[in-house]
């Protein structure tokens, strides 16, 4: 009888895959975002006011331009590295 070994992912290519789990989200997490005013209760007058929603639609595409920047260095790194650690199993 052999004992089964654990199993073992690598620190590095478990981050990686997380890393792109997470940028798979970003732009389901960004519709959310953009759909999210709909849902805003309207103010006191009878017309939909557009000012808060337009600043607020701009932070958040800010804020997702930013999120993919910050993602863009670790997903870079990853083109050949992934190729090597497949020929490697």
């Amino acid at each position: 009888m052999s004992a089964k070994r654990p199993l073992f992912l690598a620190r590095r290519s478990y981050r990686r895959r997380r890393l792109r789990d997470v940028a798979r989200m970003l732009p389901v997490f960004g519709a959310f975002l953009f759909l999210l005013p709909v849902l805003w209760a309207p103010g006191l007058t009878e017309r939909r006011d557009t000012a808060p929603d337009g600043i607020y639609l701009f932070a958040a595409w800010f804020f997702l331009v930013l999120a993919a920047a910050a993602l863009a260095p670790g997903l870079e790194a990853e083109v050949g590295a992934d190729a090597a650690e497949d020929d490697d199993r």
